[in-house]
């Protein structure tokens, strides 16, 4: 179980490089974007791990990847706009 968290959080980081690789200018700080995706991929490692159980190598990770794209992908504004404030914040 060890390795698959260091594995799945080695994957959420990689897919956190790629997506401010590919969408520089659409996602927040670097930092939110790292800790977004490592966080998103663990919990996807432990929610594949809790459903089909220990012996599918393949699976957790894969797992991990698919939660931690889903994560990332909720953080991507549309191209073009600024972020919007709200009437208190103004």
């Amino acid at each position: 179980m060890l390795w698959e968290s260091i594995s799945s959080v080695v994957l959420g980081l990689a897919l956190s490089w790629v997506a401010l690789r590919t969408l520089p200018g659409r996602l927040p700080s670097l930092r939110v974007v790292y800790v977004t995706g490592a966080l998103g991929a663990l919990f996807g490692a432990y929610l594949t791990h809790s459903t089909v159980g220990s012996g599918h190598s393949l699976a957790t990770p894969a797992g991990a990847v698919l939660v931690g794209a889903v994560t990332l992908s909720l953080l991507i504004r549309p191209h073009g706009s600024r972020p919007v404030r709200s009437a208190a914040a103004q």
